[in-house]
């Protein structure tokens, strides 16, 4: 259920990866017929995923402080995830970026609150 992970690059307070999203994703079955894009649970899944693995080790979800989706993420698309760290606050930042050979455009972002 997890996406290619093509590269990534972490220090204490910030990671981005560069991930491709196959077709072939369990996220895609029935969402929607059709029309298959990646749903927005699955994307806080690998931000929750990849924020605990990285910067946030033993840190547990809380909530979603805001959220934002603004393009679909569709099968076969390259994106950048870059996450963000801020103890001080217990808050986990994250952005989906489309890759294109032409550009990229943000496909989402949010903020999520964190504890121990």
């Amino acid at each position: 259920m997890l996406p290619v992970e093509l590269s990534r690059h972490a220090d204490e307070r910030q990671a981005e990866l560069c991930l491709r999203v196959d077709g072939d994703l369990f996220w895609f079955q029935g969402h929607f017929p059709g029309y298959p894009l990646l749903p927005g649970m699955a994307q806080l899944d690998w931000v929750l995923l990849y924020g605990g693995e990285l910067l946030a080790p033993g840190w547990q979800f809380s909530a979603v402080e805001s959220i934002k989706f603004q393009r679909p993420i569709l099968p076969g698309s390259t994106l950048r995830l870059k996450l963000a760290w801020q103890v001080e606050r217990c808050l986990l930042t994250f952005s989906y970026t489309i890759l294109h050979k032409d550009g990229e455009q943000v496909a989402s972002s949010g903020k999520i609150s964190l504890c121990q």
